[in-house]
This record gives C-alpha cells, sequence and structure tokens, in this order.
C-alpha cells in the first residue's frame, strides 16, 4: 500500500461523502475504493470512516487524520513543484465556474489572452451566478463576486467594484428622479432573483442600511435586468462592471449618485487550502495584472 495515494484517496473520500462518487471520478469500481480505505484504516488500526446504508461521514479520528493528510499532502506538493515549476511552463487542464455577466464581460478577453500566451493550457468554463461546491464539481478554481465570504472559503482578492443606481432617461422624464434612497419604494425597480431580497443597500452615515424596493420585473440575470433599464422600464441596481459601457455610451443614468453602496469584493476561490497547482496560480496572477486596483469599470462610480 502506497501511503501517499491512500491519503489522497482517503482525503478525496472525505470531501466528496461518498465512495461512489471517486470511483466515477478515477474510473474504477467502487470496491476498489472501498478496500483501499478499509486498508489504510487496518493500516492506522482505527476507524476513519462511519458507514450506514445511506450516509458517510468522518470518525473523530478520521476528521483528525483528514487535516493531517491536507498539510502533509499540500507540502509533498508544494515540495515537488517548487524544484520544477520555475523552469516548466504552465500546463494542463483548468476547469473554472464564472459568473454570468461579470465573465463574458469582462473575464473572457482576459482568458482568451491567457490561453494565447499559454498554448499548453486547456479550459473548460462554467457559468453560473450560483454558489458552485469547488470540490463536488471538480473545479480548480471559481471566480466569485460578493460583500462578504463565507466561512471556510479559501479566497485570493483579484478586484472590486459597487453597485450603481441606473435607468434610462426616458424613465427617469416620465416617473421622476428619487432623490433619496427611500424614494425608490414608489417607483419601479428591478428585483436580482439570487440575491431573495427585497431592498436595497447603502452607506448612510458609514453604516450599512436597507431600503425597501418594489416592482413587477425579477430575473437571474444583471445583463436581462440591464436591457430592462435600457429600454425605460424601471430602475435597475447593478454592479458598475454590467453597466459601464451603457452608462458612457448610451445615455444610461446613475440615480442617487451621493449615495454609496457596499463595496463589492471580487475573489478567486480554491477548492481548498491544499497546495494550488501552477496553472491555476498563473492564471490568477493574470487576472490581479489585468484588473489591477482600480479596474476600469470603477471610472463610472460617483466620486467623494
Amino acid at each position: 500500500m502506497d501511503r501517499l495515494d491512500s491519503m489522497r484517496l482517503f482525503v478525496r473520500v472525505a470531501e466528496l461523502g461518498s465512495f461512489s462518487a471517486v470511483a466515477q471520478q478515477m474510473n474504477v469500481a467502487r470496491s476498489v475504493v472501498t478496500r483501499q480505505v478499509a486498508a489504510l484504516e487496518a493500516h492506522l488500526g482505527t476507524k476513519l470512516l462511519a458507514r450506514s446504508t445511506r450516509s458517510l461521514s468522518l470518525t473523530s479520528a478520521g476528521a483528525s487524520y483528514l487535516e493531517k493528510c491536507r498539510e502533509i499532502l499540500g507540502l509533498v506538493d508544494a515540495a515537488e513543484a517548487s524544484l520544477t515549476e520555475d523552469r516548466q511552463t504552465p500546463r494542463g487542464h483548468l476547469r473554472i465556474a464564472l459568473p454570468f455577466s461579470f465573465g463574458i464581460r469582462q473575464l473572457m478577453p482576459m482568458i482568451g489572452d491567457f490561453m494565447a500566451a499559454n498554448p499548453d493550457i486547456s479550459i473548460e468554463l462554467e457559468f453560473s451566478d450560483r454558489r458552485t461546491n469547488l470540490i463536488e464539481g471538480g473545479f480548480d478554481l471559481a471566480i466569485r463576486i460578493t460583500d462578504r465570504l463565507e466561512p471556510g472559503d479559501v479566497a485570493r482578492k483579484i478586484g472590486h467594484s459597487r453597485s450603481v443606481v441606473v435607468a434610462a432617461p426616458g424613465y427617469v422624464e416620465c416617473c421622476g428622479r428619487p432623490h433619496h434612497p427611500g424614494d425608490l419604494i414608489q417607483h419601479e425597480c428591478f428585483g436580482y432573483v439570487l440575491a431573495a431580497r427585497t431592498s436595497w443597500p447603502f452607506i448612510i452615515d458609514g453604516r450599512t442600511e436597507w431600503f425597501p424596493v418594489a416592482g413587477r420585473l425579477e430575473a437571474n440575470s444583471g445583463d436581462a435586468l440591464l436591457a430592462a433599464a435600457i429600454g425605460g422600464l424601471g430602475i435597475a441596481s447593478l454592479p458598475a462592471f454590467i453597466v459601464d459601457t451603457a452608462v458612457r455610451e448610451h445615455g444610461l443614468e446613475i440615480l442617487l449618485p451621493t449615495f454609496s453602496t457596499p463595496e463589492l469584493g471580487i475573489y478567486a476561490i480554491f477548492p481548498s487550502n491544499r497546495y494550488v497547482p501552477h496553472r491555476v496560480r498563473t492564471l490568477v496572477e493574470c487576472l490581479v495584472r489585468r484588473i489591477g486596483h482600480q479596474p476600469s469599470w470603477n471610472d463610472i462610480l460617483p466620486q467623494g
């Protein structure tokens, strides 16, 4: 029994919570996986996993051993990589989860340039605005935009943005201009389905306050809400990276310019705190350089 291979297999089973899922990923019979974990338990003289007909969970010894395995495997991977990566061309396959609007509008040009500069890397992209389980989905990386990270997220901040409240000139002429966030309740305001909120946040005297909004249109796409705003159907609150072109080139108006909104962090999220492959780190460094501390889309944000 190769100790490191057994430890890697145990970690995968623990993370996926299923012998069958690991067997499917490895393209082997489930019995192969169960035998190897059983052999590891026999070697250690303790149960690592509590099995039932419907579930799989870590024992207290298994939970402790899992963390030690992650540390050890991370050190092994880092030690091996440090000997070769500095002189190696990044290569391999990347599976990445991206948010729809930001991914298509902002990241695709950067990823295209990255692929042109790194011909030995192939990339598979999955677009979704929903939170993705990176381990279950087999992802190497996710890009997530949020005002706060979840406990346990292993992340690197690669940029930031803020939301702005926008409407077409025709809507303002027809329905009036809100002068305070409290006025929004009197207007047709679009809802972003995945936010599951009926209020919008603004910074008032240094604190975040939520103001109620209502409207007849909801969507799970920021670009759909942008199109509705351009069409004069109502007011949208959208990140600057979605509306910047419409503000600059199509006359979309920014409303409530003296009221700031909370910052949205743009993060690279990793599957765990173990060793990050060279190809993943190379891509993240590329995104950090391209986005920078002051992304161009933030130029439309009101100053002051």
